[in-house]
């Protein structure tokens, strides 16, 4: 029996979503709690990994079982095993043809920057934090340079492990509530460091460092080294996986989770 799951997590206390030697993960710590309702070792592929600090809206992940529980199992079963920062929104029972990761047709992050000259406390960890104030027009003339299917490179940490740099980038979309920018970005997947990248250059323009058609030949570069430092992991968020509809899949609405009430706190 294979079960698909959507996760919330607050990445903040982890070391990133993927199991390793050594750190508390995302993936480590679902494992154990899936495993203690199954009462046998359990195992979760995931759409996409995330880094330290990073937060997820809806992962989505899939596992193999030989156990018989209720779908209820597997979301309030597992929560109340789970800390607080982890949490099964949803279950969902598919053919073994599903693949969390492999089956997805696209995903999408959301970043959270406060743009103000005090730096944020109750939102700390959960919002990234830019004190000079940012031109947005400059910013979305920027963005447009960026979308459509492109070689990457510019934008991939050293260490990614993609087979290919190319990638459709399908949205940038950047909006002011308040103080707050959030950036929404949406392709069919994404190179390590990819958003924090793109996110840290936008910046850069924004600030005034550079004008906008500097994005195209950070691009046309397939340079890292051209490119602006990578921008801090805090206010990022894996925001949704797309599947085609015949899995069936439950999706959370887009309102919800955690973004809204970022937005009121800051002017919404």
């Amino acid at each position: 029996m294979r079960i698909a799951l959507g996760v919330e997590y607050d990445g903040r206390p982890y070391c990133g979503w993927q199991s390793q030697a050594e750190g508390l993960t995302v993936q480590g710590t679902l494992q154990a709690a899936l495993s203690g309702i199954a009462a046998s070792t359990i195992a979760v592929i995931a759409a996409g990994r995330t880094d330290t600090g990073v937060h997820g809206l809806e992962q989505v992940v899939h596992f193999d079982t030989q156990v018989d529980r209720p779908l209820q199992a597997w979301v309030r079963g597992v929560n109340a095993l789970l800390p607080e920062s982890i949490a099964v929104r949803w279950a969902h029972p598919v053919t073994e043809e599903f693949h969390a990761r492999f089956s997805a047709q696209g995903r999408s992050y959301r970043y959270m920057l406060v743009n103000s000259g005090i730096r944020p406390a109750i939102q700390s960890g959960k919002v990234g934090w830019f004190h000079i104030p940012l031109d947005l027009a400059e910013m979305r003339k920027a963005a447009q340079y960026l979308l459509g299917t492109h070689d990457f490179s510019a934008f991939r940490a050293a260490q990614c492990q993609a087979k290919s740099p190319v990638k459709d980038l399908r949205q940038l979309d950047i909006r002011r509530v308040g103080d707050m920018l959030i950036f929404d970005v949406g392709a069919d997947a994404f190179l390590h460091h990819m958003v924090r990248n793109i996110v840290g250059c936008l910046v850069y323009v924004g600030k005034g460092k550079y004008p906008a058609h500097w994005l195209e030949e950070v691009l046309a570069s397939r340079d890292r080294r051209a490119a602006a430092p990578t921008f801090a992991p805090d206010g990022l968020y894996l925001r949704r996986i797309q599947y085609d509809v015949k899995w069936g899949l439950p999706q959370l609405q887009d309102t919800g989770v955690g973004i809204q009430d970022l937005g009121a706190q800051h002017g919404e």
